[in-house]
């Protein structure tokens, strides 16, 4: 799991450990779901600006899991929001 801090919270990118439990490789992955390597590999380590729906929708097909499975993001409760 990879953790990117960003101003009021945090992206959790999950794609490593779903490899990892599932015993599957990046290459398959790509192969299977022909979506380019570059793509899952910036999806393995955070480093992507964002996000594709359609490679991610795809993902959740393939892996039959929800979004939250592959990307997490969890606000931080240190924003103040004016109450309307």
């Amino acid at each position: 799991m990879v953790k990117v801090n960003i101003e009021n919270g945090y992206y959790l990118f999950k794609l490593e450990d779903i490899l990892k439990e599932r015993n599957i490789s990046i290459n398959k992955v790509m192969r299977d779901t022909n979506t380019d390597f570059k793509v899952l590999k910036r999806l393995l380590t955070g480093e992507l600006v964002r996000f594709d729906i359609f490679v991610i929708a795809r993902l959740c097909d393939y892996f039959n899991c929800n979004i939250t499975d592959i990307i997490e993001y969890i606000r931080l409760n240190n924003n103040k929001m004016s109450k309307e």
